[in-house]
């Protein structure tokens, strides 16, 4: 399942996707009906309030979570389809995720943590060390790469977990609130290397509920009680 990314076409299409949970007796729609899409080298921001139904669309769209009903081509493929081990191989291949709270292993250091999945993509040894260090000097941390995220400040443990998302190169990074848990000038700086990122290639897709955070996007998709509002270009 090697797949190409690259050029200016569609590489992410939902069509009508509902996501419906129940509690109890009661069917909740998380998402309902909501049609998007995406273009390859996108910054696109999702940006709605608590509940609104970003963090379910941010799971179906980095392959983490499948909807009820509707379709999710990503590259030609029918993603709505595919098996949880053919999901996995999308996630480790084409998304890079970085998350509000880090996700960083506690008992490893830094270029530990960045080697995981080059790990798990089957990377051997001392190629996986210099790629991690790699990763960790583009992200201005080359001086602290065998820190445990307990010796590091919030904006260096959010730099660690961008650092990690790029280990495998994948075309696509996924920042589920990336600044939500940082003080004002370590968010700021955050954003920087994802615009940086957004700039060298990348599709960049920011899940948040702050619309200043959302501003410094190209694109802002407003959701709201599971459906999009509104979807614009943003001027400046």
């Amino acid at each position: 399942m090697e797949w190409i990314i690259g050029g200016n076409h569609m590489l992410i299409s939902l069509e009508n996707i509902y996501k419906i949970y129940k509690r109890g007796d009661t069917a909740v729609h998380a998402l309902d009906g909501v049609t998007l899409q995406i273009e390859n080298g996108e910054f696109v921001a999702i940006v709605g309030p608590s509940g609104s139904g970003k963090s379910t669309m941010m799971n179906i769209l980095g392959c983490l979570d499948t909807p009820s009903d509707g379709t999710y081509i990503f590259e030609d493929k029918d993603i709505s389809k595919l098996n949880d081990d053919q999901l996995a191989v999308i996630r480790n291949r084409h998304i890079g995720f970085v998350f509000q709270s880090f996700n960083l292993l506690p008992k490893l250091d830094a270029v530990e943590n960045v080697e995981l999945p080059l790990t798990y993509a089957g990377k051997k040894g001392p190629a996986r060390r210099d790629r991690a260090v790699e990763m960790l000097n583009a992200v201005g941390l080359g001086n602290r790469i065998h820190h445990k995220p307990s010796e590091l400040s919030g904006g260096q443990q959010q730099r660690v977990a961008i650092a990690r998302a790029l280990s495998t190169d994948p075309p696509i990074i996924l920042a589920d609130e990336p600044t939500g848990n940082l003080d004002t000038k370590s968010g700021r700086e955050i954003m920087e290397i994802l615009k940086e990122l957004h700039l060298s290639g990348k599709t960049i897709i920011l899940i948040t509920h702050d619309i200043s955070v959302a501003n410094q996007a190209e694109r802002n998709v407003h959701i709201q009680d599971g459906k999009i509002v509104n979807d614009v270009k943003v001027v400046g």
